[in-house]
């Protein structure tokens, strides 16, 4: 698909005639080229075993995470809490994954991160904005780590007859939810018209969320094949992954419209930063992992 759209993108940048159609189409060819990088990382990862994918998600998560609280007014009150977040909560979440241990990697921030890092704060004896400070850390911490960790703890699940397969349904995931978004962008491009919620995100519209919802679900069924669902649970999962994803991208550019602000950063060439790629899997991950964990563990 990369290479196709690749050959793709050249023609059309060769054949553009006005500036904005070139404009369009070099922006296009610049999430090409993001593609193949972020592609090349996953594979290797995914190649390289369990534990090396889990520190790219880690190191992952470290970055949205710094985006959110880059664009989040803090106040020195809040630099205990927010290098807890960084230092201790980041790799702790992780590594829990990496031993194994289910129990506290589902509850360890909900609850206990979410309890200590108010604490925290009160220690300062700054009662300014103290209810929005602390849910904004809060809000940071439980979307940039907490939500995408369970990428990764796709590895934790004990699937009859599906063992040592588990890479493959990470791969499904992440193809599925990242599909839908370049799907949604090209249709629409192609055929967009009415505008979903133009105040959130002016380029998303109904018929890119159609066109592209379903064409990524019709993918995500046809892939049924190296999971552990038949086909018809497959084009479930896949429609449950795209609308999720949706909310997830949805909801995170209302958060960046009342910080005035377009993009969560500037890493990824073409695409923003690493939480603008993220946002969709933060909200379809958690519902994927719980979905699979209770009906087919």
């Amino acid at each position: 698909m990369l290479i196709s759209a690749t050959v793709i993108g050249l023609s059309l940048l060769r054949g553009a005639r006005s500036d904005s159609s070139r404009a369009t189409i070099e922006n296009l060819n610049a999430r090409v080229r993001a593609w193949w990088v972020m592609t090349a990382l996953v594979a290797v990862a995914l190649a390289l075993g369990p534990i090396v994918t889990v520190v790219m998600f880690a190191v992952a998560s470290f970055f949205a995470l710094r985006e959110f609280v880059t664009l989040t007014p803090t106040r020195p009150a809040d630099y205990i809490p927010l290098l807890l977040c960084f230092y201790v909560l980041v790799p702790l979440q992780y590594a829990l994954i990496a031993f194994g241990q289910y129990g506290t990697f589902a509850i360890g921030i909900p609850v206990y991160a979410f309890l200590l890092l108010p604490a925290f704060a009160s220690l300062a004896a700054d009662t300014e904005d103290f209810l929005e400070r602390a849910a904004k850390v809060q809000w940071a911490l439980m979307i940039t780590v907490y939500c995408i960790s369970y990428v990764p703890a796709l590895f934790l699940l004990d699937i009859p007859g599906y063992e040592r397969s588990d890479a493959l349904l990470l791969f499904y995931l992440l193809l599925v939810v990242q599909l839908s978004d370049v799907l949604q962008y090209v249709f629409g491009k192609l055929f967009g018209k009415t505008k979903l919620a133009p105040q959130v995100s002016p380029s998303k519209t109904v018929e890119g969320l159609i066109g592209g919802g379903l064409s990524a679900s019709a993918v995500g069924c046809a892939l049924w094949w190296i999971t552990p669902f038949n086909w018809w649970q497959s084009a479930l999962m896949s429609l449950t992954i795209v609308a999720m994803g949706f909310l997830g991208g949805l909801t995170l550019s209302a958060v960046k419209r009342s910080l005035g602000a377009k993009d969560w950063g500037a890493m990824i060439e073409g695409h923003g930063g690493v939480l603008d790629r993220l946002d969709s899997v933060s909200f379809a991950a958690p519902v994927f992992f719980h979905l699979t964990r209770f009906f087919f563990t």
